[in-house]
């Protein structure tokens, strides 16, 4: 680890030495804890796009609706807008282990239910909404645990190549997932999907029961949960770059992701596929995805950071827009596949800018907030995605939110380079 003259925060930044090249690619697997966790959540998150994929098809095939779609993704995203930053509280008092355990203890429960009632006929859109809400709220609690639980699973100095590897197995999952349950449903039947994600979560928790760790010291509280919280806001406030990768992740959350909402519509309507043919679309932009994070993973530290945010997510626009007006199939799964390698270039560089800027006290609420802007644009998307395909048509909500996320990326370059203009400007006058 090396040092930096310290931020605006008073807390000194930290940034990781050395080179990642192929060879190091899979460095963090040194740590058991590590390997532990990477094993049983390659397996768990198999089960979770299995689920996924099953629920985005069981809910247009119930209702038709595209809007529909957009209303489940934001029910199951909002507890993330309402709890993450308490959840990154929690994060920074409580053991993250014991935080981990239990998130993913419920989320099997859930599964479990959500296949006992498709199994048995009587499943209701309410009741889809329900759990959707339900596994949202556990989310919002495991999800800043599990990324910040990542440096006490490895060392400081592999904690970039321990969030590329994670960031890896949830879109190697990606690729196997869909597919899977394409195949599943269209031989076995939606239920199958579910039931498999309830057996999926043993793999986690029984990797979580076998880490080896210290024993936890709680901190010293000296403040109440919400001063806690709001010290999180004003951490990441006064840091430059933390808050505006905040602010376009932010942007692309609601208008970049939202195209997988309109996924099984995509699907169906414009490409005119099945079960499995969908299941494969999915598969496609997981597969490219995985790429994304292995490339992060192996170069991160060798690549100009800005060409991966900014030239990620330009990719990824490109992708998106010419996806929207393709009639072909196969087009459709080559575009899909090089947008997944974009977005996870955006994706895990800016997930790991911001860990590696974040003091360890303080790591648990930044990823509160990270997970607050993730899952708070959501649902926002969801519908905005939903509403625009349901009045304009699928192709016209997927091009409008290539066309701005494209515009925020050169809006954020034109920042940073007046910015970098005027400290040149102002060095040569002093």
């Amino acid at each position: 680890m090396g040092s930096t003259p310290e931020e605006i925060t008073s807390q000194p930044r930290r940034v990781v030495l050395g080179e990642l090249g192929w060879r190091n690619t899979f460095a963090a697997l040194r740590h058991r804890n590590f390997r532990l966790f990477f094993a049983g959540q390659l397996i768990s998150l198999i089960g979770t796009w299995m689920q996924n994929t099953a629920q985005g098809w069981l809910v247009y095939q119930l209702t038709g609706s595209k809007i529909l779609l957009g209303v489940v993704a934001a029910v199951g995203s909002t507890p993330l807008m309402l709890f993450s930053v308490l959840g990154g509280s929690v994060a920074d008092r409580h053991s993250k282990h014991r935080i981990v355990l239990y998130t993913q203890t419920g989320m099997m429960l859930f599964a479990f239910i959500f296949a006992f009632l498709v199994w048995s006929g009587t499943i209701r859109i309410w009741e889809i909404l329900v759990l959707a809400a339900l596994g949202g709220l556990a989310m919002a609690f495991d999800m800043p645990a599990r990324q910040s639980f990542m440096v006490e699973m490895t060392s400081p100095q592999d904690l970039m190549n321990a969030i590329s590897l994670n960031s890896s197995i949830v879109n190697g999952a990606r690729v196997v997932g869909p597919s899977v349950a394409g195949l599943v449903m269209a031989q076995v039947g939606i239920a199958m999907c579910f039931f498999l994600n309830g057996l999926s979560f043993l793999a986690v928790l029984a990797g979580l029961w076998l880490m080896r760790l210290p024993n936890f010291v709680a901190p010293e509280r000296t403040d109440s949960a919400w001063s806690h919280v709001a010290e999180g806001f004003t951490y990441v406030w006064q840091n430059r770059r933390m808050r505006t990768i905040l602010i376009l992740f932010a942007v692309v959350g609601v208008f970049g992701w939202s195209y997988s909402v309109l996924m099984p519509a995509l699907a169906k309507d414009v490409l005119g596929g099945g079960q499995s043919r969908y299941g494969l679309l999915l598969s496609a932009n997981g597969f490219g995805a995985l790429l994304g994070a292995l490339t992060v993973a192996s170069a991160g530290n060798r690549m100009n950071r800005r060409i991966m945010v900014l030239g990620g997510l330009w990719v990824f626009s490109a992708m998106l827009l010419m996806l929207a007006w393709v009639k072909n199939y196969y087009v459709a799964l080559a575009l899909l596949a090089v947008a997944g390698w974009g977005m996870l270039l955006f994706f895990s560089t800016t997930n790991t800018l911001l860990q590696t800027a974040a003091s360890d006290k303080m790591r648990g609420r930044v990823m509160g907030i990270w997970t607050l802007v993730f899952g708070g644009t959501t649902p926002i998307g969801g519908l905005e995605a939903g509403t625009v395909s349901h009045y304009f048509g699928v192709r016209w909500a997927v091009s409008l939110g290539a066309f701005i996320c494209a515009l925020a990326a050169l809006v954020v370059w034109f920042m940073v380079r007046q910015r970098e203009k005027g400290i040149h400007d102002s060095g040569h006058q002093t």
